[in-house]
């Protein structure tokens, strides 16, 4: 029989920051998990600079959705899974609104690239449609995934 890891737990005595502090924490994540997105992006066209634009896109928003979702889980809503079967449920619920909130990025980003075909206007339209993505999976995120535990 396999042993089992028990789940990574919040601490419950950690002091929770005010709402100004979370806003700027949860900012400052956003910021963070953006970074990893366009610096993941970029590795992914010098690594393969044949590979289509789609490739370094989606290695991006992948690498943006692991550092997001750690984040956001012990640092802005202090979430302690009970089970495994609880904490693949919230992977799965933040996966989905990540995936519409994406939509939105990637309108934003090559819609950016489709009218002024540059790598500063991709960039661009990939950071507004990240802020606008940001914005929104935040109050999704609260009221469906991390429920109860946000202060």
């Amino acid at each position: 029989m396999i042993k089992s890891e028990p789940m990574i737990e919040a601490d419950p005595t950690m002091t929770r920051p005010g709402p100004v502090a979370l806003g700027l924490r949860y900012v400052g994540f956003a910021v963070l998990a953006t970074a990893a997105n366009l610096l993941a992006q970029e590795a992914t066209v010098r690594i393969a600079p044949w590979a289509p634009l789609l490739v370094s896109v989606v290695m991006g928003t992948g690498i943006g959705f692991v550092a997001k979702y750690g984040l956001d889980k012990y640092f802005v809503f202090f979430d302690a899974s009970a089970s495994r079967r609880e904490e693949a449920r919230k992977i799965g619920l933040y996966g989905l609104f990540s995936v519409v909130t994406t939509l939105v990025f990637w309108v934003f980003e090559f819609g950016f690239f489709a009218l002024w075909g540059t790598s500063t206007a991709k960039y661009t339209g990939a950071i507004l449609g990240l802020a606008v993505g940001y914005a929104v999976k935040y109050g999704l995120d609260r009221r469906f995934v991390f429920t109860g535990r946000a202060p």
